[in-house]
């Protein structure tokens, strides 16, 4: 079963031959070695590149052991560099590899050589290898698969796909286990032998079952305004246990160095400027969530506002949490100030998309309140809800754009109806 993953292979051939160090970051698993050994691979070939003109070494490989030596590896590729042809080269868990920023910076002043290179998040984060590259690094951020990458190999329809995607998340390899239990399992080892281990290693970690409860608490509020100091009473009061704010913005800062989420901030659109809290947390992928939760609090209404925000990122956006500030009058006939609340403020160039995450909209009286917040802005750009129901995309009378989620994933120019 080979998943085609175009959005990445489309982003590598437009890098090519740019005299940058092209690194293939991601969550663990998501397929960034596929991407390079694979897909990119049999690009190579099929632009008629020679093999000989492929040099390939995965350092985690017991064959490709002293390789890790600088002393070895340099001598060996310069020793496959036989002409003044382009050669290709894909090195794989290049952590592995000694001194390989200075190894690496040496490859990407060769004329005839393109570098792609991955990593463990472990010791190969994205803010921290291209920093080390000194602007000669090219990152192409990789996401678990995609709905409807997803949907382009599962053998059912959309909607028990949908049910399975919400259930067990996009790691490929879930894909290869039968049985919901196996899924489930493999979900749940992964977790705590992969993931929790590279954050505990990484950062030095001391009170790992602090770390943890942090995490559980997330992957539980999902979709939720919060901050450290929320985090830090939720603690206090569910968990009796005391935890500073600094240590909790510290861990949140390893989950989202390690990959497993991501955050939306808080926008003011009418004040054009940032909020510095609460924010909103997602995870990159639903399965590890769900995992991390032994598959209990399975919300479908927060889960496809995760699903949204995540085929957002894949996208190309950048995504904020809208708010939008308003002069109302309560039922006592008091003026108040209220805020209200777009789900997601999407930007890509020129681009901007309000969207509304709205499982349902079975009445009038709940469509009004879900496009409220959206009409309360006034600028041209495209209002949109994206709903539950199956439904085709319609504009309804006051120009809001209402589509169903399997429309919006399934087709990735749907912002543009």
């Amino acid at each position: 079963m080979e998943i085609r993953r175009d959005i990445y292979l489309n982003k590598l051939i437009s890098k090519k031959h740019n005299g940058l160090i092209k690194v293939i970051t991601g969550i663990r698993r998501c397929g960034k070695s596929y991407l390079m050994f694979n897909i990119f691979r049999e690009h190579l070939i099929g632009e008629q590149i020679a093999d000989d003109h492929i040099i390939e070494i995965a350092f985690d490989l017991y064959e490709y052991e002293e390789y890790r030596n600088p002393k070895v590896f340099y001598p060996y590729l310069k020793s496959r560099i036989k002409d003044k042809e382009m050669y290709y080269v894909l090195l794989d868990e290049v952590q592995l590899l000694d001194d390989f920023e200075a190894i690496l910076n040496s490859l990407s002043r060769m004329k005839n050589v393109d570098v792609y290179v991955t990593g463990s998040n472990a010791k190969f984060l994205s803010k921290d290898i291209i920093t080390e590259f000194r602007g000669r690094g090219d990152e192409v951020h990789m996401y678990p698969l995609t709905f409807a990458e997803y949907m382009s190999v599962y053998s059912g329809d959309r909607m028990a796909g949908w049910r399975d995607y919400v259930l067990y998340g996009g790691i490929p390899l879930v894909m290869a286990f039968p049985a919901p239990e196996q899924k489930a399992d493999f979900l749940k080892r992964l977790f705590d032998e992969t993931y929790i281990s590279d954050i505990v290693g990484r950062n030095k970690v001391r009170n790992k079952s602090e770390l943890e409860e942090l995490l559980n608490i997330l992957s539980s509020a999902i979709g939720s305004l919060t901050n450290p100091n929320k985090l830090s009473a939720t603690f206090k009061s569910v968990k009796n246990k005391k935890i500073s704010q600094y240590t909790i913005k510290k861990y949140i800062g390893y989950f989202e160095d390690s990959f497993l989420i991501d955050s939306a901030l808080r926008y003011d659109i009418k004040g054009k400027k940032y909020i510095d809290t609460p924010s909103k947390y997602y995870f990159t992928d639903l399965g590890l969530r769900n995992a991390r939760l032994n598959f209990k609090q399975i919300e479908e209404t927060h889960a496809m506002e995760n699903i949204i925000f995540n085929e957002l990122k894949v996208r190309g956006y950048n995504v904020d949490v809208g708010v939008v500030v308003s002069n109302e009058v309560d039922k006592n006939g008091k003026k108040i100030r209220k805020q209200r609340e777009i789900d997601f403020v999407c930007n890509r160039g020129s681009k901007r998309y309000y969207i509304q995450s709205a499982y349902a909209m079975p009445d009038e009286a709940k469509r009004k309140q879900e496009q409220k917040s959206l009409l309360m802005v006034q600028d041209g750009f495209k209002k949109i809800i994206i709903t539950k129901d199956t439904l085709a995309p319609l504009y309804n009378e006051d120009g809001v754009l209402v589509m169903s989620v399997f429309d919006f994933l399934l087709n990735e120019e749907s912002l543009e109806l």
